[in-house]
């Protein structure tokens, strides 16, 4: 079993370390069970904002198309991965929680998950949209992406976006344990039959988008998140 923890700054904020960090973890792991948590009072809130703001459109093309191949890597991992949300996932933070098998969060009633990133005002890349598509149920797909909104764990539980929910009164490492648990169980099965399988489910990052359709939908989207408006949004949200 390989525990994969994000510390970062700003709630450890996704930028090229962090996204490189986890590639390279999981590369590590070479399909052996996979634990991913977060540090403090965030799973991950999402993007680093204080970095894209700065981005001009060559340097936005290269963070998306990093981001894309974390989310790639993790969602078509051979083996079995569980997500335990010791605190917010947000945007980025919560495609990485759809991306994990098992989705364990614990019951804080301040503790935010949701995708934003309309309300931010800019466009999913295709693979990562591709990954959400199929991992948030269908009825649920306007309420959650074009919403727009952030969730309670119960909410969050109702939408799909999380498996089961954990009271806050049980200590950190209470929640670990289940989570290990969890990932033993799924780990107990022959490990051919599992990466087969979820790869019979989940398919290819080709079959997720073409190379062909990823490159005009990227390059398509750039003008959009190098926008004056999105970088005024994102301002107003640093300025919070």
């Amino acid at each position: 079993m390989i525990e994969i923890t994000m510390a970062g700054p700003s709630k450890n904020a996704l930028n090229e370390s962090m996204l490189t960090f986890i590639i390279d973890r999981l590369r590590e792991a070479a399909g052996r069970p996979v634990l991913l948590t977060g540090t403090g009072n965030a799973f991950s809130a999402g993007l680093d904002l204080k970095h894209l703001v700065a981005l001009d459109e060559h340097g936005m093309e290269g963070f998306l198309r990093l981001l894309e191949e974390c989310m790639v890597a993790l969602y078509l991992y051979p083996g079995p991965t569980v997500a335990l949300l010791n605190g917010h996932a947000i945007a980025g933070g919560c495609v990485l929680t759809l991306c994990c098998d098992r989705r364990i969060v614990i019951s804080d009633p301040s503790l935010k998950i949701g995708l934003n990133e309309v309300a931010l005002g800019v466009r999913f890349p295709p693979r990562t949209l591709a990954i959400v598509r199929h991992r948030v149920p269908t009825q649920h797909h306007e309420e959650v992406l074009l919403g727009a909104q952030l969730f309670d764990p119960p909410n969050a539980l109702r939408l799909g976006l999380v498996d089961e929910i954990h009271t806050i009164e049980s200590a950190r490492s209470h929640a670990l344990d289940i989570a290990r648990q969890r990932l033993q169980a799924l780990a107990s099965s022959p490990v051919a039959a599992y990466a087969a399988t979820k790869t019979d489910l989940r398919g290819t990052k080709e079959s997720l988008c073409s190379d062909a359709e990823e490159e005009r939908r990227l390059k398509g989207s750039l003008g959009m998140w190098t926008s004056p408006v999105v970088k005024e949004k994102i301002a107003a949200a640093l300025a919070r």
